[in-house]
């Protein structure tokens, strides 16, 4: 992902062990999820237009509202589950007391949180360990008035899942000095990442970029660096000498005189090169995107896709399985394939996009997706599309980008994608609080996904502080969006794989 602002000396090989398959991967994490998405929930009463459901939906923007100032919601987890705490979202303009009580036999409830003071707006943790099957919340409105429950989070263990970070600026920041720390600790952001749970690391590969960014030089240094964390590899090809989205998708310079046979020669004996020595080093790469965000096709204008006239699909898919066949061809196991759509929240879109890419039988495993808030609708809207691709393709999703705010101000001269309250999700302001309730329940929505189809999200560019350009001699509009603040000090988002966990540590530096 990038889109223009808007205004407003290699190191020693790492022995590592092949990819065996994601679902078999024991050292995947288990993050902290709100086990209540997946749940059923009552109410004793509710305002006509805000049911019970929406308290636990997994969207911090929409509520249950009583009927009166007072109301209880019941959430049947359908077993007993391990807890490590919960958390509570009010809406609107009245804020509540709030009491939490548990059970694990009908009806002989505990109370674990007893009457606590919450306002609005903001998201708020409370501890609360132990075996819960129900769980019981009591709010009552302040001075008389109705108070709305925009989520309730009982938080535990969820399924094995990817938790990534797109890391690709990682080596151009250590050349321009940049340093991060966590409490006072200085470490590599890999490192720190890891210690909070990630497992997964995602880089992006130009062809010919301009000096210093991402080709393979870079993608080879930081794919040492990641397996030395312990964390796997998703290699991102955008199959381009610079930034490849919808809005522009650039054959390399030195592919353009190519017809789409040669075309896809080349990309296949590429894509198998780039694979083998990454293998060769002693990192190969577990995942693979058959491209960047190719919603309007790859490799332009052989590859260019024309919604309007319905053309374009059979170049893109010939394109495309030469990528696949060049995964296959390379020295090792497979890795996953991934094809990766932009439009997140869009389920029409998404349906018609994928059903060209099955007609075209291109060979993948994952449908990744992208899904930036302030882009890309609700977070109500992305839970329906994964949901529904999963169950209809028969395949695991992941959200490949993600990213939400920490701040609305700016760490230098060229303008944020996010710079104004009104870009805002309901529920989540731009605070760190606010960033870690967003990727919480954003973790939890994919955790929920039918058949454990869920497979995980990676946070684009955590660590692209000030200091590096989208380009050269320009700026990020990315600064306020990262797990770091414009220092460099780990922001207590960093911990949404384990919300508790953020919750008991402040401040950070």
């Amino acid at each position: 992902m990038i889109r223009r602002a808007m205004t407003g000396v290699l190191l020693a090989a790492v022995s590592v062990v092949p990819a065996t398959g994601a679902r078999a991967e024991a050292s995947w994490g288990t993050p902290v999820v709100n086990l209540a998405v997946a749940s059923s929930v009552s109410a004793d009463t509710a305002a006509e237009g805000h049911g019970a459901a929406s308290a636990v939906d997994g969207n911090a923007a929409t509520a249950w509202c009583p009927a009166g100032p007072s109301g209880t919601i019941t959430v049947d987890l359908r077993r007993a589950r391990e807890t490590s705490g919960f958390g509570v979202t009010l809406l609107g303009g009245v804020p509540a007391d709030v009491s939490i009580a548990t059970a694990t036999a009908p009806g002989r409830f505990h109370v674990v949180r007893g009457r606590t003071s919450v306002e609005t707006g903001t998201p708020v943790w409370l501890p609360g360990a132990g075996r819960a099957r129900w769980i019981r919340l009591s709010v009552t409105g302040e001075s008389g008035g109705t108070p709305c429950v925009g989520e309730l989070r009982a938080l535990g263990r969820g399924p094995s899942m990817i938790v990534g970070d797109d890391l690709s600026f990682a080596v151009q920041e250590a050349e321009a000095g940049a340093t991060y720390t966590d409490r006072g600790r200085v470490a590599p952001p890999e490192r720190i990442l890891a210690d909070h749970g990630a497992n997964y690391v995602r880089l992006r590969l130009w062809v010919d970029p301009p000096a210093g960014y991402s080709d393979l030089r870079s993608v080879l240094t930081m794919a040492r660096r990641a397996k030395a964390a312990g964390m796997r590899l998703l290699l991102d090809p955008h199959y381009s000498d610079f930034w490849a989205d919808p809005q522009k998708q650039s054959t390399p310079h030195a592919w353009a005189d190519q017809d789409l046979p040669a075309l896809a020669r080349t990309v296949r004996g590429y894509t198998r090169d780039v694979l083998d020595r990454l293998r060769a080093q002693g990192t190969p790469a577990d995942m693979l995107q058959l491209g960047n965000e190719i919603r309007n096709g790859m490799l332009w204008p052989t590859g260019q896709v024309d919604w309007t006239t319905g053309t374009g699909w059979d170049a893109l898919g010939t394109l495309l399985r030469a990528a696949a066949a060049g995964a296959r061809d390379a020295q090792g196991p497979t890795p996953k394939l991934v094809v990766h759509f932009d439009q997140g929240g869009d389920n029409a879109w998404s349906r018609s996009f994928f059903d060209h890419i099955v007609a075209q039988r291109v060979p993948f495993d994952v449908i990744g997706l992208s899904y930036y808030p302030f882009w890309h609708g609700t977070l109500s809207d992305l839970r329906a599309n994964l949901n529904d691709l999963a169950t209809r393709y028969d395949r695991d999703v992941a959200v490949v980008e993600t990213q939400y705010g920490w701040t609305l101000a700016n760490g230098d001269r060229l303008g944020n994608f996010l710079w104004q309250a009104s870009q805002l999700l309901p529920g989540y302001p731009a605070t760190p609080d606010g960033q870690l309730s967003f990727l919480s329940d954003l973790l939890s929505i994919v955790a929920a996904v039918p058949d454990r189809h869920g497979a995980g999200i990676f946070y684009w560019q955590p660590e692209w502080i000030p200091g590096v350009g989208w380009a050269p001699g320009e700026g990020t509009p990315n600064d306020n969006l990262t797990l770091f603040d414009f220092h460099g000090h780990a922001l207590p988002s960093i911990d949404f794989p384990d919300p508790p966990r953020a919750a008991a540590v402040r401040p950070r530096s």
